[in-house]
């Protein structure tokens, strides 16, 4: 791995949301295939959070990723590598290469945003799909005959893919490259010098592919042709581009495009077969062409959330040898077929009835792969609740108080989230929190009457129950707790303790005397 690869950069920004919840982002670059425990980045000094909070705020990953890559080391605040990342397992051909994670944090709840960029290193060969290829050629061929070679194919990206190619003896042809529009070569082989069979019927040429990765790697594969007599005209298609557009959701069998080439040959040489080639491994696996007619069908399954175009590359032959070839391009446009997805992150089981509007309950993400209108997710709760959803960026969302709560009117809330997308017909997913309110003594006890009136016997016996007081509390559990005690007073100048008493736990009157 070569220092160039190991600069890591780190790009911070931080805002702050008007809820009150921290909320900041990072972003790293690392070079795949780092081994387990390598550092990732300091992300307690990067956004500037004391180790002791992560701890204390029970800092954990949430990542949108299906594979755990990353993990947090609280105690020392850093970003540690958990599994070797494979840049090309991930992400395939798409760049930029990278995994989004979020970091939550609890009293008060906190979240931040991490991207970890995976560069890409050199550590795949250049390959082709065959070992060899064989040419059957007349030797009538004319100079500047073409014959399509098979591309190379490198899981690298960038100047670690393919750069180049050689082909070698040059005695009789050259190597003709085209650039495509999604940055790589159409390989050709060009006839430079006449064939003669009678001096050389049979000559073999070894096609390199190399890349641009430091140290540079390359693969080959060999070129055999056979020379033949008298086939001078090769196939020509009507056009080299077939464009069409398909949704995801056509199914196995769906004729697609029809491609057509000609050759002016009459006989064996005028009969051209079709194949796809020049291509990667799996578009066979979902597209098939009919060799004879050249209709072009799908056989596997189209996800527009994993690809949204396929260059088909068609080669026609003869049975001379000769071949020519067009691309037939495939978009795949989006329909609705995922619903949101809605990932509680981070969430408060109980809130005092006294909290302020705006209080933060719950931070919950909403994915949805689905492209434009179908990707576009609102959220909401019923009507007539102390709640409201806050947007705190795109697929980030915040449950927080809109009002006041009181305890002795409603003890317990389960709220019941749903989040649609504006797709046509909508798809939408609910989930319900449950969220206890906790009481504080903000309720005096109360008597059932304002006035109790009693008779009782002269000469009675000491200790003998009179009648009963009886106050409640609204209150819950010690707050809802009510005591008895005498009021200091007096009766014809002797204190009233002297000829009542009352229990303090039942509100029972009893005689002193």
């Amino acid at each position: 791995m070569s220092d160039r690869t190991m600069k890591w950069q780190v790009m911070l920004l931080f805002f702050c949301l008007s809820l009150g919840s921290a909320v900041g982002q990072v972003t790293y670059s690392i070079p795949e295939e780092m081994s387990k425990g390598s550092l990732v980045g300091n992300i307690g000094q990067d956004l500037g959070i004391d180790v002791k909070r992560l701890k204390s705020g029970k800092a954990r990953i949430y990542t949108e990723d299906k594979a755990d890559y990353i993990e947090l080391n609280a105690d020392r605040g850093l970003l540690l590598v958990k599994e070797r990342i494979d840049r090309e397992a991930l992400c395939g051909q798409t760049t930029p290469c990278a995994l989004h994670l979020q970091i939550t944090l609890e009293d008060p709840i906190e979240f931040y945003s991490v991207t970890v960029e995976v560069i890409d290193i050199n550590d795949n060969v250049p390959t082709f799909q065959k070992e060899e290829m064989r040419f059957r050629i007349s030797e009538s061929a004319v100079i500047g005959a073409k014959f399509v070679l098979e591309r190379a194919m490198d899981l690298d990206v960038g100047i670690n893919a393919v750069q180049g190619y050689s082909l070698k003896p040059t005695d009789n042809f050259i190597l003709k490259l085209h650039n495509q529009q999604d940055g790589s070569k159409n390989v050709e082989m060009v006839l430079q010098k006449p064939l003669d069979r009678e001096a050389q019927n049979h000559i073999s040429l070894t096609l390199t592919a190399t890349d641009g990765g430091e140290p540079k790697l390359s693969g080959a594969m060999r070129v055999d042709i056979s020379v033949l007599d008298a086939n001078d005209n090769a196939p020509v298609f009507t056009k080299k581009m077939y464009k069409v557009t398909v949704p995801e959701t056509a199914p196995k069998g769906t004729i697609l495009s029809t491609v057509s080439a000609t050759d002016a040959d009459e006989g064996s040489y005028g009969n051209v077969l079709y194949s796809i080639a020049n291509t990667l491994d799996y578009v066979p696996s979902i597209f098939q062409i009919s060799k004879e007619n050249g209709v072009v069908a799908l056989t596997g399954s189209l996800d527009y959330e994993k690809a949204q175009l396929y260059e088909i590359h068609v080669q026609a032959s003869d049975d001379g040898g000769l071949t020519d070839s067009c691309k037939v391009i495939v978009e795949v446009t989006d329909t609705n077929d995922n619903p949101p997805s809605i990932n509680i992150m981070s969430k408060t089981n109980s809130v005092t009835e006294t909290s302020k509007p705006g209080t933060v309950v719950t931070i919950f993400n909403v994915q949805d792969p689905d492209s434009g209108e179908n990707g576009k997710v609102a959220c909401n709760i019923e009507e007539h609740m102390p709640f409201l959803i806050k947007a705190t960026s795109k697929k980030f969302f915040s449950l927080v108080t809109d009002s006041e709560l009181d305890r002795e009117r409603a003890s317990e809330y389960n709220i019941t989230v749903s989040c649609s997308d504006e797709g046509v017909p909508s798809l939408s997913s609910t989930v319900t929190l449950t969220l206890q309110i906790s009481d504080v003594n903000d309720n005096a006890p109360v008597f059932d009457r304002s006035t109790y009136e009693a008779y009782i016997v002269e000469n009675n016996t000491p200790g003998l129950s009179i009648f009963t007081v009886k106050a409640t509390d609204a209150d819950w559990k010690q707050n809802a707790r009510v005591s008895y005690i005498l009021e200091d007073s007096s009766v014809n100048g002797v204190p009233v303790s002297s000829y009542v008493s009352v229990s303090a736990d039942s509100g029972v009157i009893h005689a002193v005397r």
